[in-house]
């Protein structure tokens, strides 16, 4: 008993394309898409908030304005801290050496100034630090500020 032999049927180009590459990806629908839309957007505007609102906290700042070595156990950092006038602020000062490991560390306390002290309102104040230092320093600079707790 033999059978006769059929012809080999081809399969679609379709069918064996998705077999070795995988099938086609579907698209997202227009509404799907709508949404991812309207959701980055969202995150987008919150984001914006977000950063606004957190500089407009932050009320006060400090620029680095110089130092000076004295000698192998003294520097002195020259500083600007902008505040609300009347808001005392205490700020973190320290000196470097050449290999950036701190040798002098202080944390300074800047009494409340009155609104008419300077040009800008009593909002920026200018400071001179001495620092005791364990070795000679190359740097000074301001670490941070802040309000202490219990001020305005």
């Amino acid at each position: 008993m033999t059978s006769q032999d059929q012809p080999a049927v081809s399969a679609p180009a379709d069918t064996s394309l998705a077999n070795r590459y995988g099938r086609q990806k579907r698209t997202l629908s227009r509404n799907t898409k709508r949404i991812i839309g309207a959701g980055a957007l969202a995150a987008g505007i919150g984001f914006m908030a977000w950063v606004s609102t957190s500089s407009a906290t932050s009320s006060v700042t400090f620029k680095d304005i110089g130092y000076s070595t004295t000698d192998a156990t003294q520097a002195e950092v020259d500083f600007q801290v902008t505040r609300e006038p009347g808001t005392a602020v205490k700020c973190a000062v320290k000196a470097l050496d050449s290999k950036y490991a701190v040798v002098g560390w202080k944390v300074v306390d800047i009494p409340p100034g009155e609104a008419e002290a300077t040009a800008d309102g009593g909002r920026t104040i200018s400071q001179r630090t001495v620092l005791k230092t364990e070795s000679l320093s190359v740097s000074g600079i301001v670490d941070s500020c802040w309000i202490p707790d219990g001020s305005k």
